[in-house]
């Protein structure tokens, strides 16, 4: 296990990509279906929607086959089930928790930000899924207009020791080897790791707020600088740091052909209004532009040459970067960069319109001060909201999140908030994995 945790760059993986819910949701419940000893998922959304049941049914019928079925849901995402979906749940023996659960104040949600937004399921250490695909029916196209573009992974091979082991144990196995040694493979990247061998190599990166803060933006800026031919990334909520913003500007006037794919037809019209903010710069820098116009775009996939690519669930926004717990797989294969790069060539000539300078709103000097402010100051928004008094985020039992907050402060209490609780079962269980392995 040791081995596993800090191996960073894993070789000889396989990978496929999964486009929406009509492809990922039924590659998920079979793999589910055919578990034998654990399925392990994580989470931010999960409705009592048809989709949410299906994933219920499969759960459940794994656990009444003696499957050990560990579910994390965010608090903020997925507030709550029914009593009746929550207790068939739990009857099967399905261990249901609860990241950051708090009650409402005048029926508003106070737990809105450091949120748990990753995707990711493993199933008996051999198959991951990791995306941004939620457990909803948003996700598919019979859901309307409003249902969301997006992508996932489904990935065997070594790596999948590394995605398991951190949701199922949390940071605190072997947590400073793992944050000395993640640096080390993080540094070596650009020399060691550009002739790939059979199979993908692939790193498993997460985003925390102690140990790894910065490990998805730093692989992002990697790739970034490395870049010799070309740079889309496709992605949600675009809104960096300016050092981001430099690095994709430095790769323009090398002759690197950047693209950026963003939302066009939104389902919070607040992130277009923030990413325009940065349009103008963006276009002068050399930098295209495009929108996704067909529907909501969910995505947070990017290609780089013919070699680089990620799938995960981190947007390039203040909450994924500076506060939310995510999870991206950074790929180095050519045959995955190529599917990848395809897929969304096609999204670009199908469902894209061009933005140009001449299609923006000139603005006045004080709007554009302004709009300079607010730009630095959202994005150090993240930075400041540490030093706020707050409560300690746990994860709790399902049960005891929907507790009054008066017997909450009795409950166990997580002393990292990216970590999961563990009980004395999963303590026992550690143990005999080190043991047997």
């Amino acid at each position: 296990m040791e081995q596993r945790a800090v191996s960073g760059w894993t070789r000889d993986n396989r990978l496929q990509l999964l486009e929406n819910g009509e492809v990922f949701f039924p590659r998920v419940f079979e793999a589910i279906r055919h578990a034998q000893a654990e399925v392990v998922l994580e989470t931010f959304l999960w409705f009592e929607d048809d989709v949410g049941r299906q994933l219920m049914e499969a759960l459940v019928d794994a656990a009444g086959r003696g499957v050990r079925v560990q579910v994390t849901v965010d608090g903020y995402g997925s507030p709550g089930f029914s009593s009746a979906f929550l207790e068939r749940l739990t009857d099967a023996g399905v261990n249901v928790r609860s990241f950051d659960a708090r009650p409402t104040i005048f029926r508003i949600r106070t737990n809105i930000l450091c949120r748990l937004h990753r995707k990711i399921v493993v199933v008996d250490r051999q198959l991951a899924f990791v995306g941004g695909i939620n457990f909803t029916e948003e996700h598919i196209r019979s859901f309307g207009a409003q249902s969301k573009q997006d992508y996932a992974v489904e990935v065997t091979g070594p790596v999948v020791g590394d995605i398991h082991e951190y949701c199922r144990f949390g940071n605190d196995v072997h947590a400073g080897s793992w944050r000395k040694r993640w640096r080390y493979w993080l540094r070596r990247f650009p020399r060691e790791l550009k002739n790939p061998q059979e199979g993908a190599q692939v790193l498993f990166a997460i985003r925390d707020n102690e140990e790894h803060p910065t490990d998805i933006e730093t692989m992002y800026r990697v790739g970034i600088r490395n870049a010799k031919k070309s740079i889309v990334i496709v992605n949600a909520y675009f809104f960096p740091g300016w050092r981001f913003i430099r690095d994709l500007r430095r790769a323009a006037e090398r002759g690197v052909d950047v693209l950026l794919v963003m939302q066009g037809k939104p389902d919070r019209p607040v992130s277009v209004g923030a990413a325009s903010i940065i349009y103008n710069d963006l276009l002068s820098m050399g930098i295209r532009i495009v929108r996704y116009t067909e529907r909501p775009l969910h995505a947070k996939v990017a290609v780089i040459d013919d070699l680089w690519s990620t799938v995960g669930s981190s947007n390039l926004d203040p909450l994924s970067l500076g506060l939310n717990l995510e999870a991206n797989l950074f790929v180095l294969d050519r045959e995955f960069n190529a599917t990848l790069r395809e897929n969304i060539e096609s999204l670009v000539s199908r469902s894209c319109e061009e933005v140009s300078a001449e299609g923006i709103p000139r603005k006045s000097l004080a709007r554009r001060l302004l709009l300079t402010f607010g730009y630095h100051a959202t994005r150090r928004m993240a930075t400041w909201w540490r030093y706020v008094p707050w409560h300690e985020q746990r994860v709790l039992p399902m049960e005891a999140a929907a507790a009054p907050a008066w017997r909450r402060q009795f409950l166990p209490r997580s002393s990292n908030p990216s970590r999961s609780v563990r009980t004395a079962h999963d303590s026992r269980e550690a143990a005999a994995s080190r043991t047997d392995e």
